[in-house]
């Protein structure tokens, strides 16, 4: 067949059309291509650098997560260190008060007791502002986790209800710092 046929034949569709390209024109076109590609040592010097960029930001990371725990730890530190200074604060102007009570040359048992009422006033004052609380459970249920028994007695009252109260206790934010000493009713 000759190129016309070839062509003819392309067109109704029974072949493609296939130019004979001369074999020469062929080959430049590989070697270009191959030219375009960067060579191995380029492409592992590329790789290093790339390496190299990972592990500087891996090191950075490292040294920063490390730095925050650094900076943690010294922030708990001074948080253990330095907890009670509100309520350290607050007890300094009871304890003036009972030293200024001290001070007084004369004083009479009326003197004494309006001193001594005033500097329970602060006092009180100082735990309530650093939620201090008082529990005095006289007439209530008896509960575990916020009283302790220190005996029962035959009373009128329902059992494990609280009789008497022999030591307040106290909790800080709902948490018990110490238990009530309290007497409880019997059984019938």
């Amino acid at each position: 067949m000759t190129n016309t046929e070839n062509n003819q034949e392309a067109m109704l569709g029974n072949e493609p059309a296939v130019e004979a390209a001369p074999a020469a024109a062929a080959e430049p076109a590989v070697e270009e291509h191959t030219d375009k590609l960067p060579s191995i040592e380029e492409q592992f010097r590329a790789l290093e650098l790339l390496a190299a960029e990972h592990h500087d930001a891996w090191l950075r990371a490292k040294a920063e997560g490390e730095n925050i725990r650094r900076r943690a730890q010294e922030d708990i530190s001074k948080a253990h260190k330095f907890a009670v200074e509100r309520f350290a604060g607050e007890l300094l102007a009871v304890k003036d008060s009972l030293e200024a009570a001290l001070a007084v040359p004369e004083q009479t048992v009326e003197s004494f007791k309006a001193g001594v009422e005033l500097t329970l006033k602060q006092l009180v004052a100082a735990f309530e502002k650093n939620a201090l609380n008082e529990v005095s459970p006289a007439g209530e249920k008896f509960d575990p986790h916020k009283h302790q028994a220190i005996g029962m007695v035959d009373s009128e009252q329902e059992p494990n209800t609280v009789v008497t109260v022999l030591q307040k206790g106290y909790t800080i934010a709902d948490r018990v710092l110490r238990p009530a000493l309290v007497m409880v009713a019997k059984g019938k």
